[in-house]
């Protein structure tokens, strides 16, 4: 996949209606939004445009709807969206999301202009990536730009199909951002090169595995996943996490990094629990082995120190996926400390979405990495080299 997009900034926008497809899929709680990451991500992007003389027209989806749900109306993020951006930001609502009634709004629009369409998810072809949808968010732009990193790995109407039937399509400020640190990081990357990947199931990082150690320096693997590795190695696991149909698999691993020369570590001692509860009867290990009745629950004092070390001399750091509970406060520290050795390295840091973004931010750090990636299965599959169809589908330079 090319990583040489065309941006905002290689089009004129002057005067064009400007169709951007963001990611405002926001939680809310009782009609109020818990999490701003994402629409203050957006603003960068929305103000260029504005800035401009485009007429912006916004659109997203929200929650997992397949046709029109009031409780998943946009509405609440256009009220908080206005306040951010200081301007007035027009709701023009729909059930089908494009219809004659937004049609003569966005015929109104004057340069700078900003309006948000309705959840695209109102219209049930959006995840089938379905023509008449397609054409009918084409009908209402002159350029189309995604800044939505977090669907990028899917083939829907808003993201791909209507990049079909318009001249210009191209990333905004955020997807850039993505393609300038997760893609160059991983294809050139500056080495030492390491990768941490942690959280709890192999099975959802086996090509981000095979991937990876065939251009990293070193592969540190936590978490959840750490256990089937030291299965397939015989160590005892107790009554630890373990994917049994996964153990030729990490066998196969091992000894792949073996040939390849990739340094892949594992812990060499655990945080224990007698049951996954936060009050958990917690002991530390003196090696890989977890006595019976016991699970791991977090890497130990020793594995810290040696992921440390190799964090301090590393030049490229990507991680996805916490080192063990770290939701729970008795089972946090192998995380806390992954986040303070990235935090306090010199290398390029990037944090690969999902848990791991949210454990960053949660614990403090997030203003000490280089890059966090805000797409959770788009980062995975962008580090496992897939192509994303909503990148694949913008504009080469």
């Amino acid at each position: 996949m090319t990583f040489n997009k065309k941006s905002i900034e290689d089009v004129s926008l002057k005067g064009k209606r400007v169709l951007m497809r963001c990611d405002f899929n926001v939680p809310i709680v009782d009609g109020k939004i818990t999490d701003e990451n994402r629409l203050l991500g957006a603003l960068d992007t929305i103000k260029y445009v504005s800035q401009n003389g485009g007429k912006v027209i916004l659109c997203s989806h929200l929650g997992k709807v397949k046709g029109p749900d009031e409780s998943k109306s946009l509405k609440i993020v256009s009220e908080r969206l206005s306040q951010l951006l200081g301007k007035n930001l027009k709701f023009v609502p729909s059930d089908v999301v494009v219809d004659d009634s937004v049609r003569s709004e966005v015929s109104k629009m004057n340069e700078g202009d900003i309006i948000l369409l309705e959840n695209t998810r109102f219209r049930p072809e959006e995840g089938k990536c379905e023509e008449a949808f397609s054409k009918d968010l084409a009908s209402i732009c002159d350029v189309y730009v995604n800044d939505a990193f977090g669907t990028a790995h899917r083939a829907h109407c808003s993201t791909v199909g209507v990049t079909k039937f318009v001249d210009e399509a191209v990333c905004g400020y955020l997807i850039q951002k993505e393609l300038k640190f997760l893609g160059d990081s991983v294809s050139n990357p500056q080495r030492p090169f390491v990768a941490i990947l942690g959280g709890a199931k192999v099975s959802d990082k086996i090509n981000v595995i095979n991937n990876l150690l065939n251009k990293v320096d070193t592969l540190i693997i936590g978490g959840g996943m750490a256990y089937t590795f030291l299965k397939a190695q015989g160590y005892s696991i107790g009554t630890s996490l373990v994917e049994e149909d996964k153990l030729e698999y990490a066998k196969e691993m091992l000894q792949k990094a073996k040939e390849k020369g990739v340094n892949l570590l594992l812990p060499v001692d655990h945080v224990i629990g007698d049951k996954f509860d936060n009050n958990a009867t917690r002991k530390e290990t003196v090696d890989q082995n977890i006595e019976d009745g016991f699970m791991g629950l977090d890497i130990g004092k020793k594995t810290c120190e040696i992921f440390r070390d190799v964090l301090k001399n590393a030049k490229t750091v990507i991680w996805n996926g916490p080192m063990g509970v770290f939701e729970f406060s008795n089972f946090n520290q192998g995380t806390i400390e992954v986040a303070k050795a990235m935090a306090e390295s010199n290398a390029l840091t990037i944090i690969g979405g999902g848990d791991s973004a949210a454990a960053v931010n949660t614990l403090g750090f997030g203003d000490k990495m280089t890059h966090i990636s805000t797409g959770g299965g788009a980062s995975l599959e962008f580090l496992e080299g897939k192509v994303l169809p909503g990148i694949d589908a913008l504009n080469n330079k």
